[in-house]
């Protein structure tokens, strides 16, 4: 570990740094000074790997631009750092988001020697570790259990979705959860499940299209042994093995009508029968549906029976498309990089700036799933310390722009800024006019434009994850 003796300390030249300069000498460190910038505007951090020592950055007076370029050539590096930053400075998130994505930690003014000691020892330490963890690592991966995909969200439209699935998770009557591919519909059932008194009980789910006419029935209502060519014993079908619990049928627009016969026997009398079988079984199980298509158009054209629609559409569920909660991208970006952080590289912090920007410009036409795939992907592909657009697969040319007025551009922009401040300091709204830079009663005046509510309660009861 001798290169951990060696520290490259970086800024602007201020006289914090020729400070920190000769503490850094005087606690046996093999000390470099340089600048942050070159006279092209160019930041030196990549240039640096651990093998170069550690690496100590002044956040001394840099503005938001000389920040975005800190923040670029830093997540190239692979060299560990510490910043040192003035108290004062850690309210500027840019800030706060650069020291926890791409430092080991930092300290503030007036540096306390030990406490800079300790933490450059400590840090070069934990790189000399994880370095070792990234060679040892196996293809130890999360399996994709549908578990692992919770609800996140922190927009009033995800907090209806939240509030919607504990009122209908309250009784016990049909459901039919209606969403585009990808946007998470087996996960409200699930949430539902999880809500309700039969949450003890199974939790059985099929997807109607992914299995041939001649297997629904079978996979359905099960059949005896002897009943068909290869029915070499007696199998229980999804509704039976559901008993107590709840079935959950994905996909129910691709039934085959003759099937959707049968389904709507058993609704009305809580009773199937095994193929093969003349004996009746009576079947406790509540009964949620799901489907991409319109199911009122598929009844205008034939396609699915009314009467079963009607008895599957007690209670409705929509679940938004991505694009119609954009503000949640992040907090779901951030979500899942945490929840697969076994599957990524040691010296991975998290997404840079441009990385955030083009998520949130980026359509998502496969929703939810999309942002997942996409997001595990990159945690695998990135080489640098924070994920950029092209390790997500999104290049920004084919991102399509909706054509806005120059008013609307403002006030879509004004209302992100509003609710993510508010969203970052806990719907405090002092301390998120505070950040915005404005007054409170100018605040009162933007959430009141903007319908924004001034707490979660007053879109839901709670604002957690469902």
């Amino acid at each position: 570990m001798e290169s951990a003796a060696r520290v490259k300390l970086l800024g602007k030249g201020s006289d914090n740094e020729t400070q920190l300069l000769e503490i850094l000498q005087q606690q046996g460190w093999q000390v470099s000074r340089r600048f942050l910038f070159d006279e092209s505007g160019s930041c030196c951090c990549h240039q640096y790997s651990a093998t170069d020592g550690l690496g100590v950055v002044v956040l001394d007076t840099l503005s938001t631009d000389e920040l975005r370029r800190l923040e670029a050539s830093m997540s190239g590096s692979r060299a560990p750092w510490v910043a040192v930053v003035d108290e004062s400075a850690l309210v500027v998130s840019d800030i706060r988001h650069l020291i926890l994505d791409l430092c080991f930690g930092f300290v503030t003014y007036p540096v306390d020697h030990e406490s800079l000691q300790s933490l450059l020892r400590n840090a070069a330490r934990l790189a000399h570790i994880q370095h070792l963890e990234d060679d040892a690592r196996g293809a130890d991966a999360p399996q994709d259990d549908v578990s692992e995909y919770e609800m996140v969200g922190t927009t009033p439209v995800m907090w209806d979705l939240f509030k919607t699935i504990r009122k209908v998770a309250a009784v016990d009557a049909s459901v039919c959860i209606h969403g585009e591919s990808g946007t998470g519909k087996e996960l409200t059932a699930q949430a539902i499940h999880e809500r309700s008194h039969r949450s003890s009980g199974p939790f059985q789910a099929i997807n109607c299209g992914a299995l041939p006419d001649n297997l629904i029935q079978s996979e359905l209502f099960g059949h005896e042994k002897g009943a068909f060519t290869g029915a070499t014993q007696r199998k229980i079908g999804r509704i039976e093995a559901a008993d107590g619990g709840i079935l959950f049928l994905d996909e129910i627009g691709d039934l085959p009508l003759d099937l959707q016969v049968n389904l709507l026997r058993f609704l009305e009398t809580r009773r199937i029968q095994r193929i093969g079988s003349l004996n009746e079984i009576d079947v406790d199980v509540r009964v949620l549906a799901a489907t991409h298509v319109d199911l009122a158009r598929a009844v205008d054209e034939g396609r699915f029976r009314e009467d079963l629609f009607h008895r599957l559409n007690v209670l409705q569920v929509v679940v938004p498309a991505l694009r119609e909660h954009p503000e949640d991208i992040e907090v779901m970006a951030r979500f899942f990089f945490k929840r697969f952080a076994g599957e990524k590289p040691a010296t991975l912090r998290g997404f840079s700036r441009e990385s955030m920007a083009a998520m949130r410009q980026y359509p998502w036409p496969g929703n939810v799933r999309e942002l997942i795939n996409r997001i595990r992907r990159a945690m695998v592909m990135c080489e640098g310390r924070l994920i950029q657009p092209d390790d997500l697969g999104i290049e920004r040319r084919r991102i399509h722009r909706h054509i806005r007025t120059l008013d609307q551009s403002r006030d879509r922009a004004e209302c992100d800024a509003i609710l993510s401040a508010l969203v970052r300091n806990k719907y405090c709204i002092n301390a998120a006019a505070e950040e915005l830079d404005i007054s409170r009663v100018t605040m009162y005046r933007l959430l009141n434009k903007h319908g924004i509510p001034r707490s979660p309660a007053e879109s839901s009861s709670e604002p957690e994850p469902a």
